[in-house]
């Protein structure tokens, strides 16, 4: 007999079902449907948008992760290195299934499994056993080891840790093991990624011989296919460089029939060869902050933090920066992705131009998105930016100011989806840019969703597709257009007009 397994969105509407959950409203009773509807129509107005935006006690639905995902996404960046975390088994589980439900991939990390007598006792016990298990079952040239909250509030020290695992011979005496604190209850995962990237470059020290060649550091950029931009972008340039944290194989690895617990990353060899090179550059700069830094200070080496290279300017000025730093031509064939890009604008023009944007995500993509928007004539009319600081917004302020399109939009350091729900509802607009979570403002406000940055989880393949540089820009440029003709497909289907040409 032939059965047909149905999607939940099928099977809850049948009648079994929708009378269970009626029951089940019945039966818990907290109030009428009635008063549920006037409560849900207060919290769009005036008086509410003012108890919401006073609120400091509770957060909801922030745009950000925790600091410890950000470290294992840097480790995971580099040859044969297995991301180690110190804390609890949850923990690493959580980190595992965010990543894997973005990219539709395995991801490799190892816990020291705390549990609550490591709470009492510390976690020496739990990080020395956990060290060998992890060299003897997966032979890791590297392990780079981070912290959960339960690792920081008992004050676990890795340094002494780490050394004692040396001492009694738990691991080899030779094998690589950067670490960095990354404590959950602050910051965020660009604040994790930026502690675990500078904790790996600080095991290399010794310089060699200077290199004409650059180091590019892509930040916490969660789309492979960027990566992979960037680096066709400097080898069309005659660049030599290395890409530091390289992820871009990591996390979009082909299918060959066989497993390989390490693919892809920035090689070792070439991790200490870094030092020798002419400059480094970073593509993000609140997700490098103490990278660059370190670079700067230590490496004594020329660092350039670059804007997020979506749209035509700040493409242009990237490619301007690396022509002037090597002192080599652009060349003919970026000119020309550039014209098509430019021609593309002008085709859409029509559809962009005074449409009003909401922004959502990490400090540098919103940034790069506000440039977007400016120079296509869109008012990013609300930016929201949950794991943005003073700096963040003063730069978003100072970048506005700059343009017509720029005026009376705001910006919301600090703040979470939530805030931007009551902003939607006072000053409503044509388009979110976010990640999926922002899919409930969908829901709620009727605002259609672009969806760009971190996490994707409920669309397959975006961070296959780049978003930077000209031929990147167009890709989201077609995004965008294309989201607002479907819209205005959705809003004329039972009209007099259905245009087949637009």
């Amino acid at each position: 007999m032939k059965t047909t397994v149905k999607d939940h969105n099928q099977l809850f509407k049948e009648e079994e079902y929708i009378k269970q959950f009626e029951e089940k409203k019945a039966f818990e009773a907290p109030c009428s449907n009635e008063e549920v509807e006037r409560v849900k129509e207060w919290t769009k107005g005036a008086e509410y948008k003012e108890k919401n935006f006073a609120r400091q006690a509770v957060t909801i639905n922030p745009s950000k992760a925790c600091q410890p995902l950000g470290a294992v996404y840097a480790a995971l960046g580099f040859e044969k290195t297995l991301p180690f975390v110190h804390g609890s088994q949850g923990c690493v589980a959580y980190f595992r299934s965010y990543f894997s439900r973005h990219y539709k991939e395995p991801v490799p990390a190892v816990s020291t499994s705390m549990t609550e007598d490591a709470a009492v006792y510390g976690g020496l016990s739990n990080m020395l056993e956990g060290l060998e298990n992890a060299y003897a079952l997966y032979k890791p040239q590297m392990i780079a080891v981070s912290t959960t909250c339960m690792a920081e509030v008992i004050g676990d020290d890795l340094n002494a840790f780490i050394r004692t695992a040396r001492e009694k011979n738990k691991i080899p005496q030779d094998i690589l093991i950067p670490f960095a604190h990354t404590p959950s209850f602050v910051g965020s995962h660009i604040v994790g990624y930026d502690n675990m990237m500078k904790g790996i470059l600080s095991i290399v020290k010794q310089k060699d011989m200077p290199k004409n060649r650059i180091n590019v550091i892509t930040g916490f950029e969660t789309y492979p296919a960027n990566i992979r931009e960037i680096k066709r972008i400097l080898d069309l340039m005659k660049i030599s460089h290395i890409v530091l944290g390289d992820t871009s194989d990591s996390f979009d690895s082909p299918l060959t029939g066989e497993y390989n617990l390490y693919t892809g990353g920035t090689k070792l060899a070439d991790l200490f060869d870094a030092i020798n090179s002419k400059t480094t550059i970073s593509l993000m700069h609140f997700s490098t902050e103490k990278t660059m830094e370190h670079i700067k200070s230590e490496w004594l080496q020329e660092t350039i933090s670059l804007p997020y290279p979506i749209g035509v300017k700040n493409t242009d000025y990237i490619l301007e920066t690396l022509s002037k730093i090597m002192g080599l031509q652009i060349p003919e064939e970026l000119e020309m992705e550039r014209g098509r890009l430019l021609d593309a604008l002008i085709d859409s023009q029509s559809y962009l131009h005074g449409k009003k944007v909401a922004i959502i995500g990490d400090p540098d993509i919103v940034l790069g998105l506000i440039s977007f928007c400016l120079e296509v004539g869109m008012y990013p009319l609300h930016i929201l930016c949950t794991n943005g600081g003073k700096d963040f917004e003063l730069k978003a302020k100072e970048l506005l100011e700059k343009s017509s399109f720029g005026k009376g939009c705001n910006v919301y350091a600090g703040k979470d989806m939530w805030h931007l729900r009551s902003a939607l509802f006072e000053q409503p607009c044509d388009l979110i840019f976010g990640p999926s979570q922002a899919k409930f403002l969908w829901r709620d406000t009727k605002t259609p969703l672009v969806r760009v940055g971190f996490p994707i989880q409920d669309r397959h393949h975006l961070h296959r597709i780049p978003i930077i540089g000209y031929q990147g820009t167009l890709n989201f440029l077609i995004q965008v257009v294309n989201t607002i003709l479907e819209e205005l497909d959705r809003q004329s289907i039972d009209g007099p007009n259905f245009d087949l040409i637009r």
